[in-house]
């Protein structure tokens, strides 16, 4: 009786509940731990997986994304997802609603994913109107982020230094900051032989030439790095003695130019830019090395799920994921202020060790496969619900 009184309602106000991007994954994978567990799940977002939104006890609520107009498609989903809470709350006072940062202002639980107050902006090389459009976005972001983590009764982040920037730097009370790690797909775990010859004919790879990835948006933000990775692999390439191919999967305006100067500089296949995917699992398959320069990351589930797969990492020592790898994968931190040449000297050493890189991540790998998306959300659950309980006590 006891559990069946827990399953109260639940609204999740995100973005998106797909499999296509970080937060979007994280989102659909609570919502589907909440329906799992028997509760009726209201979701609303812009984009809302079929399979997910035709649950039984699944709600839908989708909010329409007008192109080219990201404030106002925020302000739809703050909108939308007040009054569905309110409606919802109306009928099920003990219901709990569940907003990503500053998406929307709701006193309850706020999923914080990423800290605007921490992320720089980084446009370097963007139009004048796009960088004064960018800095005004900027600007509403940390604005809406403050109201709604100050509003929050309690702030679930998703590492350690996310924590501490909305405590740091947004003023939330440490008593109202907890950090759940995300959780990790079964399906994304080591491929067989088959699987990566596979993944390798079809990206035009051969069996035996090692292969870097980068994942992430190349549009105005350069946060994640790409910049410093391009004049790393083209220092590289004029020593004449570097073999290595490398796959770029995202999408952004930026990666037209970066695509144009591969074709001058090299031979067809030798940089391959894929622009955005719904396959990374699959181009994951055929990698052995992700880079992950990122100036800014709360997170890095791109990070995450490459370790999962086997792959050896490199990644900037400020970001979220680090801080659950093994002391054997220092050799994979980067510095905050990695250079290209830095970077360059790091990618010469992964050539010439390519199975101890791989070797050394292999128990942090082991260690992210073994949490499932499940377990992150019954860990979420349980924070929200001891949170209730010591409030229901006071």
């Amino acid at each position: 009786m006891a559990a069946q009184a827990e399953r109260v309602p639940w609204v999740i106000v995100a973005g998106g509940f797909h499999q296509h991007g970080g937060m979007d994954r994280a989102n659909a994978a609570l919502a589907a731990g909440l329906l799992e567990l028997g509760h009726h799940v209201h979701l609303v977002g812009h984009e809302i997986d079929q399979r997910l939104g035709a649950h039984r006890l699944a709600s839908r609520h989708e909010v329409a994304r007008p192109r080219g107009a990201p404030a106002l498609a925020e302000r739809l989903l703050a909108r939308t997802g007040a009054s569905v809470a309110r409606a919802v709350l109306a009928g099920a006072p003990d219901a709990r609603v569940v907003v990503n940062g500053g998406n929307c202002v709701w006193p309850d639980i706020n999923w914080l994913h990423a800290v605007h107050a921490a992320w720089p902006v980084r446009d370097d090389g963007a139009p004048w109107w796009t960088r004064y459009r960018t800095r005004r976005l900027k600007r509403v972001a940390v604005a809406r982020e403050r109201a709604a983590l100050q509003a929050a009764r309690i702030v679930i982040a998703n590492s350690d230094a996310t924590c501490r920037a909305a405590i740091d730097l947004v003023g939330v009370a440490k008593s109202r900051a907890h950090t759940v790690y995300l959780g990790s797909d079964p399906a994304w775990g080591v491929p067989s032989g088959a699987e990566r010859v596979a993944a390798r004919d079809a990206l035009g790879v051969p069996p035996d030439v090692p292969v870097v990835l980068f994942v992430g948006a190349l549009g105005n933000d350069i946060n994640k790095g790409f910049d410093l990775l391009w004049r790393a692999w083209r220092s590289l390439s004029r020593t004449g003695s570097w073999n290595a191919r490398l796959i770029v999967a995202g999408g952004g305006w930026r990666a037209a130019a970066w695509k144009r100067e591969a074709g001058r500089l090299y031979p067809p296949g030798h940089v391959r830019f894929l622009g955005f995917t719904p396959h990374v699992r699959d181009v994951l398959a055929a990698g052995d090395l992700l880079v992950s320069p990122v100036r800014y990351e709360a997170y890095g589930l791109n990070v995450h799920e490459a370790l999962c797969r086997g792959l050896a990492v490199m990644v900037t020592e400020t970001a979220g994921v680090v801080e659950r790898f093994d002391s054997t994968m220092s050799p994979a931190l980067l510095p905050h202020d990695v250079t290209a040449d830095g970077l360059a000297d790091r990618l010469r050493a992964w050539r010439a060790d390519v199975e101890g890189w791989r070797s050394r991540a292999s128990a942090t790998a082991a260690r992210l496969r073994a949490r499932s998306w499940s377990a992150m959300a019954a860990d979420l659950i349980a924070v929200v619900q001891e949170s209730r309980s010591r409030a229901a006590s006071r």
